[in-house]
């Protein structure tokens, strides 16, 4: 899952290398901490929440693939 959200969110990053994503498990549900640069939160969240519930719906889909749900936060 993790490789998943590096793959789709690093390409909008100015800051690549600042990416660090948390991964934790709690049964079925996995929860995902995205951390980038200050400068980037705007490019990961987008106008409006846009880009960040595009990332979470890719997710969410990847999750019902799996059987499992997947819980995407982009913290500072």
């Amino acid at each position: 899952m993790k490789e998943l959200l590096k793959t789709v969110v690093k390409p909008l990053l100015h800051h690549p290398e600042e990416l660090q994503i948390e991964e934790s498990r709690e049964g079925r549900k996995i929860k995902l901490e995205v951390k980038v640069d200050p400068d980037d939160m705007g490019r990961i969240i987008g106008k409006g929440g846009k880009r960040a519930n595009a990332i979470r719906s890719v997710m969410k889909a990847k999750g019902t693939i799996d059987g499992v749900r997947i819980i995407v936060d982009i913290v500072e």
